[in-house]
């Protein structure tokens, strides 16, 4: 039985780029556009009404703007991937990504192509933002940094002793690179439904909500290293 089309919400200020965008996603058949909003109070009522699988949200909503946006849907429906949509990249702006725990980061300029290729990652679990963040060491110290300083992952932080399996630490180093899930399925011989046992398993022991989070709460235990310097 063929699977039902991941659910998308479009949020963004302007009429004519959400029609624009609705199109655009309309030639996808895995893909069905359930509503649009062009503030927060209305995005964020359609998020609780339609429980969408992935938001679409532009970096420069009015306030209380786009990240801030995020994170609210995120807390409030938390099976909603979010890709935030930007008029120019910066890496503080993807670094606010990452923070609010979006699943992507992309220009409203990127190829139609491009842009439903980032989608159907998103749909399938991945988050493509892991291989820009973890692609520049700026950006990766300055995640590892702000977790430590905001102690986000508060008192019961564990003891210096992993609570992960060797296997999870691999898997946790390979995703640093970016890998998707059938890539690091390919790398070390198990199928893919496996990789994904295992990333479930990370999250759930970590208490952390994505593979960005997981990774720099690795990083910052010690138990995965930084790659080096290009």
């Amino acid at each position: 039985m063929a699977s039902q089309p991941a659910t998308i919400l479009i949020v963004d200020a302007q009429v004519l780029f959400r029609a624009g965008l609705r199109t655009m996603l309309a030639v996808d058949a895995r893909l069905t556009v359930v509503g649009e909003a062009g503030d927060a109070v209305a995005a964020l009522n359609a998020a609780l009404h339609e429980a969408p699988d992935i938001v679409l949200i532009a970096v420069d909503l009015p306030p209380p703007g786009g990240f801030e946006l995020a994170a609210q849907i995120r807390r409030a429906v938390s099976t909603a991937a979010i890709i935030m949509l930007t008029d120019r990249e910066s890496d503080d702006e993807m670094f606010q990504a990452i923070k609010v725990g979006a699943a992507a980061y992309v220009r409203k300029t990127v190829e139609p192509d491009d842009l439903l290729s980032a989608i159907g990652q998103v749909s399938g679990g991945e988050y493509p933002i892991n291989e820009a963040v973890f692609s520049s060491r700026s950006i990766a110290r300055q995640v590892l940094g702000e977790f430590r300083a905001l102690s986000v992952f508060g008192a019961r932080s564990p003891s210096i002793f992993a609570p992960l399996s060797p296997r999870e630490v691999e898997i946790l180093e390979i995703i640093m690179s970016g890998s998707t899930n059938k890539q690091i399925a390919y790398e070390l011989g198990i199928s893919e439904q496996t990789v994904k046992n295992h990333v479930t398993s990370i999250l759930r022991k970590l208490s952390v909500n994505d593979r960005t989070q997981a990774v720099v709460y690795a990083i910052r235990q010690g138990w995965i290293e930084l790659p080096p310097a290009s």
